[in-house]
C-alpha cells in the first residue's frame, strides 16, 4: 500500500509540473470582433497590443471554420509574419486602412518564413489556410466591420 502511495504522488507531481509548464506556452484568447467578407460573416479576435501581436495564434491546436485573428498596428508598415510554435496552417490578408486586400499568401504550420504585405499595411487578417480561397476573396475584396477607432486617416 505504501509503494501505492507513494507512486501516486509522484505521478501527481509529476502531472502538476507537466501542467504547469504548458500555461508558459498557451495559447491566448482576445476579446472578438465581427468582420464580414461578402456574405461571410468572421469572428476576428483583436491583437492591438505588442504582445498580443506577437503571441498571435500561437500554440492553438484548432481554429474555427469561420474565425480568425484581425492584427492591429499603430502605423503602416512591411509588417510581417511568420508561423513559430503555430501549429495550425493560415492564411494572411493584408488590409490597406479602407478593408480591402492588399494581398493573401497561404502559410504552413511551424515554420518561420517570412510572410509580407506587398504594401504598407495598419492590419492583417489570419484565416484557417484556404478560406480566402474556398470564399471566392481576392486581392480587392473588401473586408468590413474594422472599428473606426482603428482606423487612422
Amino acid at each position: 500500500m505504501l509503494n501505492a502511495l507513494k507512486f501516486f504522488n509522484r505521478v501527481l507531481v509529476t502531472l502538476t509540473l507537466c501542467l504547469g509548464w504548458q500555461g508558459v506556452s498557451q495559447a491566448q484568447k482576445l476579446p472578438s470582433i465581427q468582420l464580414q467578407a461578402g456574405l461571410y460573416k468572421i469572428a476576428a479576435e483583436v491583437a492591438a497590443t505588442e504582445q498580443a501581436r506577437q503571441l498571435g495564434l500561437m500554440h492553438r491546436n484548432y481554429l474555427p471554420p469561420d474565425d480568425g485573428m484581425l492584427f492591429v498596428f499603430e502605423n503602416r508598415g512591411t509588417h510581417c509574419f511568420w508561423m513559430r510554435n503555430t501549429k495550425i496552417p493560415l492564411a494572411i490578408a493584408f488590409l490597406a486602412d479602407d478593408g480591402k486586400i492588399v494581398n493573401i499568401i497561404e502559410m504552413k504550420a511551424m515554420t518561420e518564413d517570412n510572410h509580407c504585405p506587398s504594401q504598407p499595411v495598419r492590419f492583417a487578417l489570419e484565416m484557417n489556410q484556404g478560406w480566402f480561397a474556398k470564399k471566392g476573396l481576392s486581392t480587392g475584396n473588401a473586408i468590413s466591420g474594422i472599428p473606426s477607432g482603428f482606423i487612422k486617416n
